[in-house]
């Protein structure tokens, strides 16, 4: 394992001891897993927009064309927004 010398802001410590004491974990395994979790995090966008540049829009609504136009099956309607919602997905 490498040891790495890290400057934190006061205020940025000061929150990371508060949340590893609400985890009952060391500040280093809180570090630790956040900067994995950043990392992974990473890879995965990466990953999105190498994915997103081989991708053919045309071909995809090919494919969607070729969906039926039917109701959807019972339990699986989208569900009307309250009014304190936003607009429904897709609409």
């Amino acid at each position: 394992m490498t040891a790495f010398p890290l400057r934190i802001p006061d205020h940025v410590m000061s929150q990371a001891r508060t949340a590893a004491d609400e985890e009952k974990v060391s500040i280093n395994q809180l570090l630790l897993s956040f900067i994995a979790e950043g990392i992974g995090h990473r890879r995965a966008l990466q990953s999105m927009r190498e994915r997103a540049k081989r991708g053919n829009v045309e071909a995809a609504l090919a494919v969607l064309d070729m969906v039926p136009d039917v109701a959807p099956d019972e339990g699986d309607e989208m569900p009307e927004p309250s009014d304190n919602q936003g607009p429904a997905f897709g609409r």
